[in-house]
């Protein structure tokens, strides 16, 4: 059995093994391969039977150079990277790995809204620069702190993620809407569930936790942000289409949202025209929420048990049923 994993470095690093994918078949691993050179991946998968990928495309084209490919393994939950309905008419089997960094990317939401309200590397590093020393008073701070006791946080997206995030929200106080097209009792323990506009209009930090549907791409706009309360936080960490990005930049500028704090962007890596880029109080990490050990071996650890199930004649994890 001969598996190619075409761009295995975000997943292992180095921290990780592939051990008990290569106890399976015959594996080759690439770090990277590129994500519009269709030959290369052509190439690079050759007569493998399974093909694991994180965001390498695995196109038409590529699956009608290669008809040895019968599974595709996602190491990730979305899988929009691979041509779902052309592996289908082929009947490959496509798996994806739900459902691994619901902690890891909740804790990343609060850990972006925490540096928005206190600044705590900046001032870290005043610190060390000498501010304090030379300090007349015995405190300073050069951003305004943020209290969120009592204050509304509204989650745009409320399964796993969403609930998670909303669960350590109100454990710091806050009261906790949420808008979801199904409504959960697990959800109703946390928050309660309103309307888009009402949840735009009352809450004082917003946070992103859908899944990038044609409904939901360019739900963050200049519509949606005249109707938000004035001086609001935007978090977003699940998929940087959801937001207009220039319409954003512009709302950061003009004072109408106070801070965003973002995970990812529209284009990955970032180009370096983004518009955000250069907006007032905007956070931008390099898409990690998902990325602690911890997350990433589960990642390994269901993308061996979704291999297993292959070879089992059982495939486990299938989107493309």
């Amino acid at each position: 059995m001969r598996m190619v994993i075409l761009d295995g470095f975000t997943e292992n690093p180095g921290d990780l093994t592939w051990d008990a994918l290569s106890a399976l078949g015959t594996l080759k691993v690439y770090d990277r391969t590129s994500l519009t050179d269709e030959a290369e991946a052509i190439e690079r998968i050759g007569d493998a039977e399974i093909v694991i990928t994180n965001k390498t495309p695995i196109t038409r084209r590529i699956l009608d150079a290669c008809p040895s490919v019968r599974f595709i393994a996602v190491l990730a939950t979305g899988y929009n990277v691979v041509d779902c309905a052309c592996a289908r008419e082929k009947g490959i089997a496509v798996s994806n790995v739900p459902a691994y960094g619901t902690a890891a990317v909740a804790q990343f939401a609060i850990a972006m809204l925490l540096e928005i309200c206190h600044h705590v590397a900046h001032h870290s590093d005043s610190v060390h620069g000498g501010a304090w020393e030379k300090s007349l008073d015995f405190c300073y701070w050069d951003y305004p702190l943020i209290e969120l006791d009592h204050k509304v946080m509204g989650i745009i997206g409320f399964g796993r993620i969403g609930q998670q995030t909303g669960r350590i929200a109100r454990a710091m106080g806050m009261k906790i809407l949420a808008y979801d097209r199904t409504q959960t009792e697990s959800g109703r323990e946390i928050a309660q569930y309103t309307d888009l506009d009402t949840l735009l209009a009352s809450s004082d930090v917003i946070a992103l936790h859908c899944p990038l549907f044609p409904d939901t791409q360019g739900i963050i706009n200049a519509d949606t942000i005249r109707k938000m309360k004035d001086g609001v936080i935007l978090l977003n960490n699940a998929r940087g289409p959801l937001v207009v990005e220039q319409d954003l930049a512009d709302a950061l500028n003009s004072g109408k949202v106070y801070a965003a704090g973002l995970d990812v962007v529209s284009t990955e890596p970032i180009r370096g025209d983004n518009p955000l880029l250069k907006a007032r109080n905007c956070l931008i990490t390099p898409h990690i929420s998902w990325a602690p050990k911890e997350s990433r071996q589960r990642i390994m650890d269901c993308t061996v048990e979704n291999v297993k199930a292959y070879l089992a004649g059982n495939p486990v994890n299938v989107v493309n049923p």
